[in-house]
Order: structure tokens, then sequence, then C-alpha cells
């Protein structure tokens, strides 16, 4: 599991102010270009923090900021090193994975980084917001009631300085279009700054049964966005229990015709636990025969974090136990011809019939795997688990593969 956020030390600040930087490990960088970027010197490279280098950039344009990384007493050497250097931080070893081309906000006062964009992962997402109008009882993200409008002019700021070459991005929450109109109005933005970036957004659909809202985000015609809603059942009073909210249902359908009527890409997606799994082969059959439409239908396996912790002998269903079921329900899907996918599930605990739907899911910085996965001839194909698995419960039914 990667960190992604956390304390540092910072030496000789020139600002208390937070702000956004580019990484860099060019120490040439021209100085048209530091204002806004970071060198990096991590692991290794410690050693190489000559004093003609240290002359060097005390002598040029200050970087934003020279991020040193590594092993404790390689950091002790390197500090002594760069003593006097402007805006100096020590990063502990859990940072060592940051490269080039990455993205931190830097917090001198508070002595904090976040690593907001990574430029060799295919799984960057940009949280919009921690409110939410729905309790889910298995929620990641818990909502928060506070104004949080300063993540949404992040988001803005964040997307001018991604470069236009990224595959894709995602926007999550909470609930990101409870910022109304200037929520269309970052989809506008990243479409313009970004024009050939996928683009995934979380949202449990229930502000697109307004029309106009719903006309808003069609005519903005960003070629590739998608949004991902959640339906837990077939049943309008489960699936209001799930998100714990009367009403849920009846509005996340509005929401999914709408955004279909005005020819938006929508992913159903629904996360499979105790209390979605007795009418998980129905919910699949209601899918098919009344939102036959929609692009893709994911079958998602159960992260524990969050509300899910709290709630996890309510909710936690061994995927061995309901391996046949999920075949089920994706034999449904299929045969309606509809475009479906398994996620987050580990390879040896669904059966060969869904493998060709099989999909390794789980974000880069919390996936891991247990030490009885090391042998299995198969690893590469699997998505392994979510780190908080590892940490909370798991299947006892892991069987890896030998041949």
């Amino acid at each position: 599991m990667l960190k992604l956020r956390g304390k540092i030390q910072a030496r000789n600040t020139s600002t208390k102010q937070s702000r956004m930087v580019h990484v860099t490990s060019n120490a040439l960088l021209p100085s048209a270009l530091r204002h806004n970027t970071a060198l990096l010197i991590k692991g290794d490279q410690l050693a190489e923090l000559t004093e003609e280098l240290v002359s060097t950039l005390r002598e040029a344009k200050p970087f934003a900021g020279v991020l040193l990384c590594g092993a404790e007493a390689a950091l002790a050497a390197a500090e002594q090193a760069a003593a006097g250097l402007p805006d100096l931080y020590l990063l502990p070893e859990a940072y060592v994975y940051l490269e080039m081309g990455d993205i931190v906000r830097l917090n001198p006062e508070g002595e904090n980084i976040s690593v907001l964009f990574r430029k060799n992962s295919p799984n960057n997402s940009l949280l919009l917001t921690e409110r939410c109008n729905q309790l889910c009882l298995m929620c990641s993200q818990p909502p928060k009631r506070a104004d949080d409008s300063w993540l949404l002019d992040d988001a803005y700021e964040l997307i001018r300085m991604i470069p236009p070459g990224t595959a894709n991005i995602g926007f999550t929450g909470g609930e990101p279009t409870l910022h109304g109109d200037r929520f269309i109005e970052l989809i506008s933005s990243a479409k313009l700054n970004l024009p050939g970036t996928a683009l995934d957004v979380l949202t449990n659909g229930r502000s697109f049964k307004s029309e106009s809202f719903t006309a808003k985000l069609g005519n903005v015609r960003h070629p590739h966005l998608q949004l991902g809603i959640p339906l837990y059942s077939d049943d309008p009073v489960r699936h209001d229990y799930v998100v714990q909210s009367r009403g849920a249902f009846d509005e996340t359908i509005h929401g999914i015709l709408n955004l279909k009527r005005h020819g938006l890409r929508v992913e159903i997606r629904v996360v499979v636990h105790k209390q979605t799994l007795p009418r998980l082969v129905q919910t699949c059959e209601f899918i098919a025969r009344n939102l036959l439409f929609v692009d893709h239908v994911a079958l998602m396996g159960l992260e524990i974090t969050g509300f899910t912790r709290a709630n996890l002998d309510f909710l936690w269903a061994d995927p061995h136990d309901y391996r046949d079921t999920l075949s089920e329900a994706v034999d449904v899907l299929r045969s309606y011809g509809m475009h479906c996918s398994v996620y987050n599930h580990q390879l040896c605990l669904v059966n060969q019939d869904v493998e060709d739907v099989y999909r390794k899911s789980i974000s880069d910085w919390k996936n891991e795997y247990l030490p009885q996965c090391t042998g299995c001839v198969r690893k590469s194909e699997c998505g392994g688990f979510f780190s908080t698995q590892i940490m909370y419960r798991h299947s006892e039914y892991l069987q890896p593969f030998t041949t």
C-alpha cells in the first residue's frame, strides 16, 4: 500500500502557503519552469548530493522545493549536505515511489505532503467533496457536512497541471454533483485542458433526475466521459436501505434514464455483500430488462474501509460461498448481450466461466497480495486484495494456482 499523504519535515521555507508543484529529477531545469516545480533527490541519489551540486542550486533560481527522500540515515546525511538551501523538504522512505512528472501539494506550515497525481499510474482520482446525500452501509469515504469547496478549487488547478497525454483520471466523492453547476464547469474544464483523457465520475446519479441539470452535462459533449452509478437491488426498499436514504432508488433510475436520453455513457455498479447478495441475480435481470441501454455493468467485491469496518459482520460474504451466484448473475447479463465485468475479486475465488469478464481493478496504491500468493502461477492475472482486506478479513478458501 502506497502512502499518499502524511507528515514531512520542512526547512528554510520561504512561504507558509501550501502549493501544488510538479516533481522533477532534473537539477538543470530551465529557470523559467522552476517556480512551480520541486526537485526530487531520492534513494541512492542522496549520496550524489555533492558540494558542487548544492552550490549550483544555491546560485541558480530556486525551485519551489527540494525534496530529499530516503532512509533515515541517508536522509540525515543529505540534510547536512544541503544545509542552507531554501525550501528544503525531508520525506520519509515511504515516498520513494515518487517520480518525475508527478504532482504533489506541499504544506510548509503544517509540514505535510499530499500526492495528487502520479504520472505512471493508471489510477489517478480527484476527490471533489466529502459531502453526500446518502449514508451507504459500506461507504469507503464516510461523508462530512463541512464546506469543502476548496477541494473543487484544487481540482480546477490540478487539471491545468496534469499532462495532456494522461490516459484517464477519475472524479470521486462524497457526491460530486452536489457542487451543482460548478461540477458541470469542471467537466468542461477537463474537456478543454485534457481533451484526450478518459474521465470516470463516481456518482449516485440522483442529481440527474433533473432534466435541466442533465442537459447541461450533455451539452458539454465530453468525448470520453463515463458516469459510474451504483444500483444495489431491483427492490427499491432494499436499495434505499443499503444507501440509507428513502426515495433514492427512484431518483437513481430517473437519473440513469435522463443521462442516456442525453447520450452520456453510464456504468452501473453493484457491490456484492450480504445485503445485496440475496437478490443479485434478480438485480441483474432487472438491469437487463429495463436498463439494457447502459454501457457497462460492474459486479464488485467489498472494500473493507470506512463504514464497512463498522458494519463488517453485517456485510461480509465470502466470495467462495457466492461464486456460483456470481456466475449466474454474469450469465444473465451475457445472455442479454450486455458488457459486464467482475471487479475486486481474487481469481482463485471465481468460477472459470467468468474469467473472460474478470478484471484487475484495485487501484495500485491500495493493492496487495498475501504471502501464499507468492507461488501462484497466475498471480500476474489476479487483482489481489485491497490492503484493508488483508488487515481485517478475507476468504479462508484461497487456493493458489500451481499449474
